[in-house]
C-alpha cells in the first residue's frame, strides 16, 4: 500500500466548511480533496443526521463535481463504489472512536486510521476491478476480500 501524508484540519469550524460547502456547492474545487471527502463524510454522519448518506450522498457529491465544472462520466467525478467503502469505513472509524472528542481530532484520527487511507479500498479490491466503469456507476462486491 502506498504511503500519504495526509492534510489535517486545525479546527472543528474548518471539518464544518468542507461538510457545508459540499451541501452548499460552495466550497472550491482544489478544496475538495481526499481528506475534504472523508471530513465531509464524518461532519454529515455527525452533525446532520437529518441527511440519509445512503441515499443522498452520491447525489450531493455528483452536484458539487458539476458546480466547479467538473463531470460525472465513466472514467471521471463520482465514484459509487470507492464513495460507498469510504462511507463504511467511516462508519466503522466512528463506532470505535471517543463521540466526545472535538470534530477536528476525530477527523485527524481517521484520516490516519486504515479507513482513512486513500489507498484502503485496495485492500478489498484489484486496481482493475476498483477502477472499471461498472465501479464508478454501481456499487460492486469485493473481489480480493470482504468489507470487514
Amino acid at each position: 500500500m502506498t504511503e500519504h501524508s495526509p492534510r489535517y484540519f486545525e479546527t472543528d469550524a474548518a471539518v464544518a466548511h468542507v461538510g457545508e460547502g459540499l451541501l452548499a456547492c460552495t466550497l472550491q474545487r482544489p478544496e475538495w480533496t481526499h481528506e475534504a471527502h472523508l471530513a465531509a463524510t464524518t461532519y454529515l454522519l455527525l452533525k446532520r443526521p437529518e441527511i440519509d448518506l445512503d441515499r443522498e450522498l452520491p447525489g450531493l457529491i455528483r452536484r458539487f463535481n458539476e458546480s466547479v465544472g467538473g463531470v460525472n462520466s465513466d472514467t471521471e467525478g463520482y465514484h459509487e463504489t470507492i464513495t460507498r467503502v469510504f462511507l463504511h469505513g467511516v462508519r466503522l472509524f466512528l463506532e470505535e472512536a471517543d463521540p466526545d472528542a472535538p470534530l477536528h481530532e476525530l477527523v485527524n484520527e481517521l484520516l490516519v486510521s486504515p479507513m482513512g487511507r486513500r489507498d484502503w479500498p485496495l485492500r478489498f479490491y484489484s486496481r482493475e476491478r476498483l477502477m472499471s466503469a461498472d465501479a464508478r456507476r454501481t456499487f460492486i462486491e469485493p473481489d480480493l476480500r470482504a468489507l470487514p
